[in-house]
C-alpha cells in the first residue's frame, strides 16, 4: 500500500510516505511556520523516492486535536492534494499518533496521551496496543488536568506522552504514570501503520467527507462549497 500522511496539528511540522514497503520521512519542530514548510517537505519525499503523488493508493492526515490554526493547515492542503489526484483520505488522531510511537519504541502496552489545550485544558486520551496498534480507550476529551487521571486503575506499567504532561504537573499527582519526555509531538511517520489499519477497515473516504477534530465545540469548520 502507497500512502502519504502530514501532519501540522503541533508545534512541529511532519510527512511520511510509504512506496512499496520503503518509508521516507520529515520532521521539523517549527511553530507558526506550518503553511510555509509543509509543501517543500511534500515535495521532498516524493523526490527521494522518486515517485509522484499521483501513483499513491491514499493520503491521510493529522486530523487533531491540536492547535486550530495548524489543524486547519494541513485539512486544507490535504483537500487540495485529494482533490488533485482523485485519491481518498483517512484522519489519524494526532494523540494516537504519539502513542503509536510509544508503543513502537518501548515496551508499552497501556499509554496516556496528553496535548496541552492551553486554558488550563489537555486534550487527553487512553491507548492500548492491540495486535501492533495501538487502540483508543473509551473516548477522546478535553479536560482539566488534574481530572484527566481520575478514577483511573494504574495496577500495571503506564507511560505518558505528549506536551499535557510537562505543562501541567496536576495531570499525575498521585500516579506514577512514567512520562516519556522524548515523546512530545505527533510524528507523521506514526501514523503509518494507523493510517494503513484504517484504511483495512474501509474507512478511508472521499475527500469532500473529512472533518477536523477540535474537541472544543466552540471551533467549527467550513467544508468544501456544497458539502455544509
Amino acid at each position: 500500500m502507497n500512502l502519504l500522511v502530514i501532519d501540522a496539528a503541533t508545534e512541529a511540522c511532519s510527512v511520511a510516505l510509504q512506496v512499496n514497503g520503503k518509508t521516507y520521512s520529515r520532521f521539523e519542530i517549527c511553530p507558526q511556520q506550518h503553511s510555509q514548510r509543509i509543501l517543500p517537505m511534500i515535495d521532498e519525499v516524493l523526490k527521494e523516492a522518486e515517485v509522484k503523488l499521483q501513483a499513491l493508493d491514499y493520503l491521510a492526515f493529522g486530523r487533531g486535536p491540536g492547535s486550530f490554526t495548524g489543524v486547519r493547515i494541513a485539512t486544507g492542503i490535504l483537500q487540495g492534494l485529494a482533490l488533485g489526484s482523485g485519491l481518498k483520505v483517512v484522519g489519524i488522531s494526532t494523540l494516537a499518533a504519539m502513542a503509536q510511537e510509544a508503543a513502537t519504541n518501548t515496551e508499552s502496552s497501556r499509554i496516556f496521551a496528553a496535548i496541552d489545550a492551553r486554558m488550563s485544558e489537555v486534550y487527553f486520551a487512553e491507548y492500548r496496543l492491540v495486535e501492533g496498534v495501538v487502540s483508543l480507550v473509551a473516548e477522546e476529551k478535553v479536560i482539566p488536568p488534574e481530572l484527566a487521571l481520575a478514577n483511573t486503575q494504574l495496577d500495571e506499567k503506564a507511560v505518558g506522552v505528549g506536551t499535557g504532561w510537562a505543562a501541567y504537573e496536576t495531570i499525575n499527582q498521585s500516579h506514577e504514570v512514567e512520562v516519556l519526555a522524548d515523546i512530545l509531538y505527533p510524528n507523521a511517520l506514526y501514523m503509518l501503520p494507523l493510517a494503513v489499519s484504517q484504511i483495512n477497515a474501509g474507512n478511508a473516504v472521499d475527500v469532500e467527507d473529512i472533518e477536523p477534530v477540535y474537541l472544543r465545540d466552540k471551533v467549527t469548520w467550513k467544508k468544501l462549497p456544497g458539502r455544509e
